[in-house]
């Protein structure tokens, strides 16, 4: 599989509020684990053009990502712009 468990704590850890593999639950650790499945499934899509259903799931994953960072622009903008910057985002 392409998200080992060690990748997702990884990134739960790099990305997350309490700096911790325990950390599934925020926005930025959420946001960071789209991100990733979405760069994995674009590249996928690079190769299979005519692969339809990824491509739905695709759009659903970043429509999740902006509702994510909708939220954090909403609630809290410096938590937000972090994001954005570690992430390399742009609206």
């Amino acid at each position: 599989m392409y998200l080992s468990k060690n990748k997702k704590e990884e990134l739960f850890e790099n990305h997350g509020r309490l700096k911790a593999k325990s950390d599934t639950g925020s926005p930025e650790s959420q946001i960071a684990l789209f991100s990733f499945r979405i760069t994995h499934l674009t590249e996928h899509l690079k190769n299979n053009k005519k692969d339809y259903s990824t491509e739905l799931g695709l759009k659903r994953l970043v429509g999740k990502r902006r509702r994510l960072l909708d939220y954090l622009h909403k609630n809290d903008i410096e938590r937000y712009r972090a994001i954005i910057a570690e992430l390399n985002l742009r609206r």
